[in-house]
């Protein structure tokens, strides 16, 4: 037995031996192939003469002797015919499916890169529409509840402290013209003009609440009144007295004042307010005894009420220039 297994073991030994100098002459020779491929100009030179295989085989032992290199005579014919018949070279497989699915898994990661650029840009447009699409229905949400709930509760609350002021029935009356408009409009689900008749039940308030006198100018260098004399009748004189509106802290107030003659609103401190010839002839009286007007209230504007009442005699025109 123990023979026996002494003499295996020199075998197994020279087996190994043997591959592995088969493998050394293998790699050897793909060397040989090598050197020959990168020197070019001696594959053309050399293989173009007679007896080429020999002054080869000369040459490249001569180059590996170079390198403390030898090279069996045995290699370098494998070498050689390793490069005519193009051994050690890859060659593609021909065009199958088999290769373009191998090649689609080589590049997986290129695909995947580019798919995931095609699918951002795909979504972009979708994400647009489904952002837009949400936007428009939150919009419509946004004014069905301005309409059903937001806009009335507003509208009924200006209608009431626009009415709590109202002291008078032409502010009554203008009151429940403008709610009407308010409620029409939302029953007809307008916002625009729902909203429109809240600002001018604010504005309509803004005008209620407020309290002046009206006072007639008369200061040093300053006019107190004059007359015009219209173009469709020169025989008549239209007779104005100039006036500003003072708040009862004593501040004078700006007033949108439509002048007659024009047509046109403006926002003055100071106005002219056409009146009979017997007021306007009063008032000059008045101011001649001592260059002061003792009697300069024409008219007050009580709170709760749309107009002055007026103390004297006017016949409702304004201008605005003179």
């Amino acid at each position: 037995m123990a023979d026996t297994e002494s003499s295996a073991a020199p075998a197994a030994a020279s087996g190994a031996t043997g591959q592995t100098l088969k493998l050394d002459e293998v790699m050897l020779a793909m060397d040989v192939v090598d050197t020959l491929r990168h020197q070019d100009d001696l594959v053309e030179k050399e293989l173009g003469q007679e007896n080429r295989d020999e002054a080869l085989k000369a040459r490249l032992r001569q180059l590996y002797e170079g390198q403390g290199l030898e090279v069996s005579d045995r290699i370098l014919d494998e070498g050689i015919g390793a490069l005519r018949e193009s051994r050690f070279v890859y060659t593609p497989p021909p065009p199958s499916f088999a290769r373009t699915m191998a090649l689609l898994w080589v590049r997986r990661a290129s695909f995947a890169k580019v798919g995931l650029v095609l699918l951002v840009l795909a979504a972009v447009p979708l994400g647009w529409q489904v952002w837009s699409s949400r936007s428009e229905r939150a919009a419509k949400e946004r004014a069905r509840i301005e309409l059903s709930s937001v806009l009335p509760g507003e509208l009924s609350a200006a209608v009431e402290l626009t009415r709590n002021e109202a002291k008078v029935a032409s502010a009554q009356e203008a009151v429940n013209t403008i709610a009407a408009d308010g409620r029409a409009a939302l029953a007809a689900r307008d916002a625009t003009e729902a909203r429109a008749a809240i600002s001018q039940l604010a504005d309509l308030r803004a005008k209620l609440v407020q309290q002046y006198a009206l006072r007639i100018v008369s200061r040093p260098g300053e006019r107190t009144g004059f007359f015009r004399i219209p173009d469709v009748n020169q025989n008549s004189r239209n007779y104005y007295l100039i006036v500003e509106a003072i708040a009862p802290d004593g501040k004078v107030l700006s007033m949108p004042i439509l002048n007659e003659e024009n047509g046109r609103t403006e926002t003055v401190i100071k106005w002219g307010v056409r009146v009979p010839q017997s007021t306007f002839d009063a008032v000059r009286r008045d101011k001649q005894d001592d260059g002061i007007v003792q009697n300069n209230l024409l008219g007050e504007k009580k709170r709760g009420a749309l107009k002055p009442d007026y103390l004297m005699p006017v016949l409702g025109g304004t201008i605005t220039k003179w």
